[in-house]
């Protein structure tokens, strides 16, 4: 049985000011009708296998968890690392788990933030992969080159073994030179990142070539915390766990790998330029995406979230604007993005990490206006859902519901508060705000004080454990 493991880490800062920190691109819908990471799972519908298993950072717990539950894939099925450590203690971490089910299941391994445009050639290669994999063979798949490209690393294959080749070697990204001399000997693929093996083979594998991988990764799961939704591993265990790659730790050192190609429409939406090429465009080759005014533009891609974008005489030209920043850059500069996200953090703005809109387990909110001692929010929770009971050093709030109903809870006292009806939450006063319908309630915060900080929250009590 296969049991798709699906690596959902990551910050994908080269496609800033779309995805940050804290709701990268896999939590993103950049193509398509569902977000990256739910496309990587429905992609799977026409094969049999276990429910996935989805490895995620700990702060993109709830967003992960919501993502799945929307397409009816939560069980209680997402590993949460407490800092990255790349992919070779990630995929070990999934192993052990299976194995502790009771089962010896193939892993597959995909990254969630993978394009592939043709499904029917990629369930074909998933077929080959599987009988190759139950010969005890780690399997990693070889994109088909289209073009010398140098941002990819690239597979050597060797001897043939009927539609799957031995692989003779693993290339770093290469030079343009040594690009075009790998397409045109059609020896090399690109390296996908996407692996299938038993889950027993994979840890014999990693115990003899990187034991200290190894050991760290059984300890942090000798010691599990089960916890709503998510497996929670031993945090001390896996921090001083070593930090390395699947291909460096273990495809690159076994004898059992076998590359099978595929020729599938992969793309790994690295940059917006990469975004371009595989969008639909009009006939000046452009891709507008939101609410576009273009006159005399060709080859660009402009995404408008919130309002107008209007451009004259643009060519080749990235203009991505959201709610509270706008990214304007040659196509042929949008590999160096992550260079601003760099000197975003490094003057210690809050762009890189965090959009005007944080989701939170029990719904989200927006930030609309914030000045000296004020701030203003419009907040959403979901039906039947409850913020902590927590309390303020530094603020006061006053909450105006908009659409729905609210139940209020002051200093122990419960308020029932329907639309235009309002509260005032005094400095220190112990408070919590419940959705008791089925519909979504929507109210305005109004914050004020001398700090207004997220971390001026005390939680006394939480369904969601942040206590």
């Amino acid at each position: 049985m296969i049991l798709p493991v699906i690596l959902a880490g990551g910050t994908g800062s080269r496609l800033w000011p779309l995805s940050r920190d804290l709701m990268p691109k896999q939590f993103l819908t950049l193509h398509g009708e569902h977000t990256m990471l739910q496309t990587t799972i429905l992609r799977l519908a026409g094969i049999k296998t276990l429910p996935p298993l989805v490895i995620c950072n700990e702060d993109h717990r709830f967003i992960a968890a919501e993502q799945l539950r929307q397409i009816s894939q939560l069980d209680h099925n997402i590993i949460l690392e407490p800092a990255g450590r790349n992919t070779a203690p990630a995929i070990a971490l999934a192993a052990f788990t299976a194995l502790k089910q009771g089962v010896d299941p193939l892993l597959l391994v995909l990254a969630a933030d993978h394009v592939i445009a043709n499904n029917t050639e990629f369930i074909k290669a998933l077929a080959q992969a599987d009988v190759l994999a139950n010969n005890n063979n780690l399997v990693t798949f070889g994109i088909v080159p289209t073009a010398a490209e140098t941002g990819y690393g690239y597979i050597k294959r060797g001897a043939a073994l009927g539609d799957a080749y031995s692989v003779a070697q693993f290339v770093e990204k290469p030079n343009l030179t040594s690009a075009q001399q790998y397409l045109a000997s059609g020896e090399y693929y690109w390296n996908s990142g996407m692996f299938m093996f038993k889950a027993s083979v994979y840890l014999t594998e990693l115990k003899q070539h990187r034991p200290d991988i190894y050991i760290a990764c059984e300890r942090a799961m000798a010691d599990v915390n089960p916890d709503l939704d998510f497996i929670r591993v031993n945090y001390d265990a896996f921090i001083a766990c070593p930090s390395d790659s699947v291909d460096y730790a273990v495809m690159e050192k076994t004898r059992a790998t076998v590359v099978v190609p595929i020729d599938a429409g992969w793309n790994d939406i690295g940059s917006w330029a990469s975004l371009w090429d595989i969008s639909a465009k009009d006939s000046a080759g452009n891709v507008h995406k939101g609410d576009v005014l273009d006159i005399d533009g060709s080859n660009n891609y402009v995404f408008a979230e919130t309002g107008l974008v209007a451009t004259l005489g643009l060519t080749d030209t990235v203009v991505v604007q959201t709610k509270d920043a706008v990214l304007v850059a040659t196509k042929n500069k949008v590999q160096a993005v992550k260079a601003i996200v760099q000197q975003l953090k490094t003057t210690g703005r809050s762009e890189y990490k965090i959009h005007r809109e944080v989701y939170r387990p029990w719904g989200k909110y927006e930030a609309i206006a914030s000045g000296e001692r004020y701030q203003v929010k419009r907040i959403t929770v979901k039906p039947g859902e409850t913020l902590s009971m927590q309390l303020h050093h530094h603020r006061s709030e006053h909450w105006i519901v908009v659409s729905g109903m609210a139940k209020v809870t002051l200093n122990g006292t419960e308020t029932l508060l329907y639309e235009n009806q309002s509260i005032y939450i005094p400095i220190g006063a112990v408070h919590a705000l419940e959705n008791p319908s089925n519909m979504p309630l929507e109210i305005i915060e109004v914050q004020t004080g001398a700090y207004l900080g997220e971390d001026d929250i005390v939680r006394l009590s939480d369904r969601y454990g942040r206590v």
